[in-house]
């Protein structure tokens, strides 16, 4: 069947589904099953960059318009997009990329999409089967170079098992704990002529379906909770990603404990709720660390127990009997020992042990808990017109009304925006955790937007890693995306020169941008995209609300905030949590 035809054929195809078996086929070259394939997993969007040996592939898509695909200016920029869309949607992102450099450019969003288990099918081109192994023209052995940072891996030799590779790679990326699973398609492969079954369900290598019956353990969990008089309820990603918000907040709520989120975990729990601590860990509230230590059952759910949350592990949490609801079993007991562990789904458990407990007492608990907030809130000085790093948020979160898609890069603006802006609602929060990946937030941002069309995306970057990835400006031009990039622009690798002043004796060693950072508006221009410089907070206010207002194209602001602001409370290197430092006067 030509290309041309793919289109139709899958048209027909849903509208005959129950009348076609399993055995029913498609004679289609390597490229057309590729995106037959794609278009009956319901894919939306594809992220991708074209290259000599995938030529064949974006001929097919040509074609077939009905496949939304992004051309960005970047391979990396291309896996990030992927991530994330797939954080905002909670689907499977997609991501598309030519071989050699093409495909080792996808690297370090597979790494970051890895690190914070996000589900990405990765596409590359590979030279001809022939010639695997002979240093070919533009040859990378990506499945070696990415075996370490993804689930699962493909070299598909034949396009008869393409078909079947595609849906076992979308089950393996989304099942248990999800992650990247990348296929490498040689061009010959892509052009020779093959079978693709639509019906056929293919015998998944793995399940990734938890056996063990954890009912005995939720029980003992729930007898353990039943004691508490100073519980604390940890969530982590996993709450996020198993889709558990809902279950997190009933268990809550019925239990009466205080909630503290990890990085990744924010927006799983409502930060404008009484219960709330906000974030834990090496930049938390002073509430939430301090409870950490002083509680006595401690309720860990879809968490890792990561080194930024736990500060000098052997001191963590050492009051408290300890509950690990995890759907990998290789998290349970990996940093940190617990007495319960529970491996499963959070979704399926939380109900169960939500059943299971009954109302606890912890008036006297949030006695000390309401004592630490107030003695120990969050806090900064704003006055006159420079701009204070934390009360840009602030204006951001209070000018969204709380309801945007906030996507970060790593950094000092990260931190900050996690404390600052208020998350009440799930997959509203997106950055690079485990990896702390530079130049991830802008297209990451452009694939949030792509996946939730109608929702304000802000990318809050710092003027260091906006530049790793600001050739994306061109992308989203082109597509009309409607991101805000918000610039925290203090002319410095900001988090760098932090630890630079407290650890290094303020020697800035090449971490101060301003005599090379570009100007900001005329590159925004440059691209087609509205540029806005803000340096009073009258000027950030006023750029803000005309930036929501845009709809068919990025918004860049280049806010001037204060220069020498620095990120507290703070757990310096090897210390415990308790041990962090305060805000100083």
């Amino acid at each position: 069947m030509s290309s041309d035809k793919v289109s139709t054929q899958n048209n027909t195809l849903k509208s005959d589904k129950n009348a076609l078996g399993e055995d029913y086929c498609l004679e289609l070259n390597g490229g057309e099953i590729l995106i037959q394939a794609l278009l009956d997993q319901n894919v939306e969007a594809v992220f991708g960059y074209p290259g000599g040996v995938v030529l064949g592939v974006y001929d097919v898509l040509f074609k077939n318009p009905q496949l939304r695909h992004i051309l960005v200016r970047h391979e990396q920029g291309g896996t990030h997009a992927a991530d994330g869309y797939a954080r905002a949607t909670g689907k499977v992102g997609v991501a598309l990329a030519t071989s050699g450099p093409g495909a080792t450019n996808t690297v370090t969003g597979i790494a970051t999409a890895f690190m914070d288990s996000i589900p990405l099918v990765v596409f590359t081109g590979q030279v001809p089967s022939s010639m695997i192994g002979n240093d070919a023209f533009q040859e990378a052995d990506i499945i070696g170079i990415t075996r370490p940072i993804t689930k699962h891996s493909y070299l598909v030799k034949h396009p008869d098992e393409l078909g079947d590779v595609i849906k076992e790679a979308f089950h393996i990326a989304a099942a248990g704990r999800p992650g990247p699973v990348l296929i490498d398609l040689p061009k010959d492969m892509l052009f020779s002529k093959g079978r693709y079954y639509p019906n056929r369900t293919p015998r998944f290598r793995g399940s990734y379906r938890i056996k063990q019956d954890a009912s005995k353990a939720i029980s003992s969990a729930a007898a353990l909770l039943a004691q508490a008089q100073r519980p604390l309820i940890y969530a982590g990603g996993g709450v996020v990603s198993g889709n558990a918000w809902e279950e997190l907040r009933e268990l809550a709520y019925k239990t009466g404990a205080p909630v503290t989120t990890t990085l990744m975990g924010l927006g799983a729990f409502p930060e404008s709720h009484s219960q709330s601590l906000g974030m834990l860990g090496m930049h938390g509230t002073w509430a939430a660390n301090m409870a950490i230590q002083e509680c006595d059952v401690l309720v860990a759910i879809g968490a890792r127990f990561d080194d930024r949350v736990t500060g000098r592990v052997a001191d963590f949490s050492p009051k408290s009997k300890k509950i690990h609801i995890d759907i990998d079993p290789a998290c349970i007991n990996k940093n940190v020992h617990v007495e319960v562990p529970i491996i499963g789904d959070v979704k399926t458990i939380l109900p169960e042990l939500t059943r299971l407990v009954p109302e606890l007492e912890t008036r006297e608990w949030y006695r000390e808990i309401e004592h630490w907030k107030a003695t120990h809130p969050l806090r900064y000085q704003q006055s006159g017109d420079d701009i204070a790093p934390q009360y840009m948020i602030q204006k951001i979160s209070e000018l969204t009304k709380g309801e945007a898609i906030v996507v970060t890069d790593v950094g000092q603006h990260q931190m900050w925006a996690a404390q600052y802006y208020q998350y009440n609602h799930t997959r509203s929060w997106i950055t690079s955790g485990g990896l702390g990946t530079m130049g991830f937030g802008f297209p990451a941002a452009m694939g949030a937007a792509v996946g939730c069309p109608g929702r304000p995306v802000v990318a809050i970057v710092g003027d260091g890693g906006f530049q790793m990835t600001s050739m994306e400006l061109a992308t989203a031009v082109d597509q009309k995306i409607p991101v805000i990039i918000a610039i925290m622009n203090n002319g410095y690798l900001g988090m760098v020169r932090q630890w630079q002043e407290l650890f290094y004796g303020k020697r800035y060693s090449s971490s101060d941008l301003d005599a090379s950072n570009p100007d900001f508006v005329k590159l925004a221009e440059a691209y087609g995209a509205i540029g806005m410089r803000a340096k009073t907070p009258e000027e950030m206010h006023n750029a803000i609300q005309q930036a929501l207002q845009v709809n068919d194209r990025p918004v860049v602001i280049d806010i001037w905030v204060r220069k020498e602001e620095n990120v507290y409370p703070m757990v310096p290197p090897g210390a415990a949590v308790h041990e962090m430092v305060d805000t100083p006067d």
